[in-house]
């Protein structure tokens, strides 16, 4: 469970990021959130993992107040919270399959590190992982070799090697085009349902938030315009939502 309790986030330079925001997410929920570019979707996505740390309230998740985590306790902490970006993060010189299980260098030593060795039940893993994101036939390619959508695959496989809790997706289908879009948005689906990962998604591309998600987060200005099924979602809120300015898909 992530809570958001009175919770606001102030810039050094004064902007306001996340203003007296309250929300509970249940885990296994898929949530996309939506608004324009600079409402805020961002900085709520990851205040969750503490990229960000708030100004003011309370973020609570997994029964843990995140700003009071350090050191090895907040480590351990970011271990169960995969994150995924628009820019695919890969090793392009290096196979998908290596790509995949760099999830598993925080928890090697330092010698398995520096000489790239990696147990056999840690290989199958990744070959599993893959599998689950339908490249499972790339493993041994060269990350440099492949699309943009098969890159973003090999980052979700890559994040579901941590073994997460949570998935937050900044922005991942921003680079692709419409049909590979959905076919990786159809991979968060499936992984939200078989696996009960909950997922946050920001995401630009307001039809794919409605078709896929299952709750809609509105933010504008910092604050929670809209809350609520992605079913009951009307060109009335929309409108709240984006000041009548809804982005051209």
């Amino acid at each position: 469970m992530i809570e958001f309790k009175n919770v606001s986030k102030v810039y050094p330079n004064g902007t306001v990021g996340l203003d007296n925001v309250n929300l509970t997410i249940e885990q296994g929920e898929f949530v996309g959130i939506i608004g324009l570019s600079g409402a805020g979707k961002s900085t709520l996505l990851r205040t969750i993992n503490r990229m960000h740390d708030i100004t003011d309230g309370e973020l609570i998740v997994n029964n843990q107040e995140v700003k009071n985590l350090k050191g090895a306790e907040l480590r351990h902490f970011r271990r169960k919270i995969g994150m995924i970006f628009q820019s695919f993060n890969l090793v392009n010189r290096t196979t998908v399959i290596r790509n995949v299980l760099m999830a598993k260098v925080p928890e090697m030593s330092f010698l398995r590190v520096l000489f790239g060795i990696f147990r056999k039940e840690d290989k199958l893993e990744a070959l599993e992982c893959l599998d689950k994101v339908g490249i499972l036939d790339k493993a041994y390619i060269r990350a440099d070799q492949l699309s943009g959508g098969q890159q973003q695959r090999v980052a979700l496989a890559r994040t579901l090697a941590q073994n997460p809790e949570i998935i937050l997706a900044d922005e991942p289908v921003a680079a692709l085009d419409p049909v590979t879009a959905k076919q990786v948005m159809n991979d968060f689906k499936k992984i939200n349902k078989d696996m009960n990962i909950s997922i946050l998604i920001n995401i630009h591309h307001v039809e794919l938030a409605l078709e896929y998600t299952d709750r809609i987060i509105g933010i504008r200005a910092g604050k929670i315009v809209y809350d609520g099924p992605s079913k009951d979602v009307t060109p009335e809120v929309l409108n709240t939502i984006y000041a009548g300015k809804l982005p051209t898909e």
